[in-house]
């Protein structure tokens, strides 16, 4: 495939495809397809726009139908999102038309259009499987010219739930805002190529990350997903709050009047100008979302030629002479000899590669600095809510064993005494402390700049030291006395059976963490409640981090014996997943 000329290289329609999809190898495009995409690039080598365009979207429809016939349980979970999908666009729908002749709907119109082409552009890297077409390779031995099949796949990605939600929210934007006839022509226009942008912008995306999506990286992307909605939805809370507080809608319209020049929100700008007889400052505004599309489609062809023309990693890596030699990595210098810096560089790795432990960092990473910092924004926040971001990176010391799976006969085959298990509980929990001291730290120094209480900073400090200790100490003898395993596929986190081990695991650590902590708990109530107690609470912070250390280590000391003890039934337990 060139920019230039056809390569009539392929037979068949879904030649890389699953035949089990609906894009099966051969001549047909799909089981209920019709004619078949390999019988027309026989018949015609230089075929035409009219004719790929629905054969690509008869196959859309096919991998979708078949898709479906896969089990009554998926059809069941595409129907109601579908059904919620269309219920949420109907009350969008009508919100945004009972917002006609309000002076704010042009801010609001604009603003939820720019979050739209916002969403657009970023759920391709969290759901790359969420639609065949995102993956062109499936085509690449057919003899097509990336023009052509760009159109195609761009009126094929028309097909779905998504474009349907976003036409309802472009239709119900641009009659908030039209007023005369001028502006209800405009509008079509808007609504047309507003929505051409959105799914461009998507399917340009999708197309320079194709790698990475299929790849496992890639894949790793789609278990945080649910981490990235939940934070958009605090931040659209906060939002709202934000305005409630600050006086209503007219907070947006600073940012509005930004936006509706900036593609595709500035097409629902071109409609309130031309309502308002501004025509000139209309036209400029339709222009720039017409020359966004272009860009993207342009965009488009040049990332899908490159993709369907030059050859993957995996080719130019068989073609190397020699595999190049491993060493250790630039962190992995800086660890410590011996079996301590061998385990804090593993479970380094496990945190960086290992999709479950990724996800469950950095959920634990956002929730921790979500909580403190949101709440002190809202004004609601005490400086003490910073501890709950050592309590969060402290559960990740909970249940070490499950993450290496049935992989950790490996490790138990190397632990033969009690030295050696506290040598690997301390090479863990020190690759842990790595990442949650400086992180700890810089979230309750954010949240204290935030508050403007920089005499407490000293004991907030202490006690997240303190906290932090405490809950290394119960993970690792939690770790040694309840493990569970963690199941590699699917979204699961415990094995079936196992969920009463990771409710005591979890739950009661947590409890036995603040109970050990108590003592530098008392001492910060003490010395706030005394009434020269405010001249040394500074010593809450040498005090709480050396406890946390002291506890850190008897914790340590005591999982060892246990764990060296019980690596039959550890092994047993985590390797059920």
């Amino acid at each position: 495939m060139s920019p230039h000329a056809s390569v009539n290289t392929g037979t068949g329609a879904g030649s890389g495809a699953d035949p089990g999809t609906g894009a099966g190898s051969g001549t047909g495009a799909g089981s209920d397809t019709g004619t078949g995409a390999g019988s027309t690039a026989t018949a015609a080598p230089r075929t035409s726009t009219a004719s790929i365009t629905p054969v690509v979207v008869r196959l859309k429809l096919s991998l979708l139908r078949n898709g479906l016939r896969q089990s009554a349980g998926r059809r069941a979970a595409y129907v109601t999102s579908v059904v919620l999908v269309l219920l949420f666009a109907a009350l969008q729908l009508i919100g945004l038309i009972a917002l006609r002749g309000n002076a704010h709907a042009t801010a609001v119109a604009v603003l939820l259009v720019a979050i739209l082409a916002l969403g657009w552009a970023v759920m391709p890297l969290f759901f790359p499987s969420g639609d065949e077409t995102l993956d062109p390779t499936r085509l690449v031995m057919l003899p097509l010219r990336p023009r052509p099949l760009v159109r195609a796949l761009l009126v094929a990605s028309l097909v779905g739930i998504g474009p349907l939600f976003t036409l309802c929210l472009l239709v119900g934007s641009v009659i908030s805002v039209a007023h005369g006839t001028a502006a209800y022509v405009t509008a079509v226009v808007a609504v047309v190529v507003a929505l051409l942008v959105s799914v461009a912008l998507a399917r340009a995306v999708a197309a320079a990350n194709i790698r990475l999506l299929s790849s496992r990286k890639g894949r790793d992307l789609a278990v945080l997903s649910g981490l990235v909605i939940a934070i958009g939805a605090q931040l659209v809370n906060f939002g709202a709050q934000r305005l409630g507080a600050a006086g209503g809608l007219s907070q947006l319209d600073p940012v509005a009047d930004v936006l509706r020049w900036v593609p595709p929100a500035s097409a629902i700008g071109a409609v309130d100008s031309v309502s308002e007889g501004s025509y000139a400052a209309g036209v400029v505004q339709l222009a720039l979302s017409v020359a966004a599309l272009v860009g993207l489609l342009a965009l488009w062809s040049r990332h899908l030629t490159r993709l369907m023309t030059s050859p993957d990693g995996s080719t130019l890596q068989a073609a190397e002479p020699a595999a190049r030699e491993r060493g250790s990595s630039g962190l992995g210098r800086l660890l410590p000899s011996g079996r301590t810096g061998t385990v804090m560089e593993r479970s380094l790795r496990y945190v960086w590669r290992d999709p479950k432990t990724k996800a469950a960092w950095v959920t634990s990473l956002a929730i921790g600095l979500i909580v403190p910092v949101f709440n002190a924004l809202q004004g609601t926040g005490s400086i003490y809510f910073a501890c709950f971001a050592a309590g969060m990176l402290g559960i990740q010391m909970y249940n070490q064993f499950g993450q290496d799976t049935s992989a950790f006969w490996i490790v138990a085959m190397t632990i033969s005494s009690t030295r050696d298990a506290y040598v690997e509980l301390r090479g863990r929990a020190l690759a842990l402390l790595v990442i949650t001291l400086p992180y700890a730290t810089l979230v309750t120094v954010l949240t204290t700049a935030m508050l403007g209480d920089w005499p407490r900073l000293p004991e907030v400090l202490g006690l997240s030291f303190a906290l932090l200790g405490a809950m290394l100490a119960t993970g690792a003898w939690t770790s040694a006395r309840f493990p569970y395993s963690i199941p590699q596929e699917g979204y699961k986190n415990v094995a079936p059976g196992q969920a009463g081990l990771a409710w005591i695991a979890v739950f009661g650590g947590m409890v036995s963490a603040a109970l050990l902590a108590a003592p530098v708990i008392a001492l910060t109530i003490w010395l706030n409640v005394s009434r020269d107690g405010d001249e040394w609470t500074w010593l809450l912070l040498p005090l709480g981090a050396g406890y946390g250390a002291l506890i850190t280590v008897a914790g340590l000391r005591l999982a060892a014996p246990r764990t060296a003890r019980r690596l039959p039934e550890i092994l047993a337990a985590v390797s059920k997943g």
